[in-house]
């Protein structure tokens, strides 16, 4: 931040730009969390038939969609958080799998796998 901001400003005004740039800071790195969770899906996806899968594939994959589900979830409150609440526009442009946004949710992954 530059100092000639501080001089101007009041420290309400400081402490508001400060939270807005840790917002931003934490929703590029809940973006990047997401995209990479999607990529991970869809790589196994290409290298493994969904038919007649092992069960030690399809319990992979499970894994795969909740980590997803969960990045989806921090990434939409992230949003939220800076005031964005639209999340159809995430789902689009993300290309988020409908079964994906359906297992979107708090609940840590590995909790999730133990309760399937």
């Amino acid at each position: 931040m530059s100092r000639d901001f501080r001089l101007d400003r009041t420290a309400v005004d400081v402490l508001n730009y400060e939270i807005a740039q840790d917002q931003a800071v934490a929703l590029g790195r809940m973006g990047r969390a997401l995209e990479a969770a999607l990529a991970r899906l869809r790589e196994f996806d290409a290298t493994h038939p969904r038919s007649g899968a092992p069960a030690s594939a399809q319990q992979a994959r499970r894994l795969l969609v909740t980590e997803a589900g969960h990045a989806l979830w921090m990434f939409v409150v992230q949003r939220e958080a800076c005031g964005l609440r639209d999340s159809h526009p995430v789902m689009r442009d993300y290309n988020v799998p409908d079964e994906v946004q359906h297992c979107m949710g708090a609940v840590p992954a590995t909790s999730m796998l133990s309760a399937t």
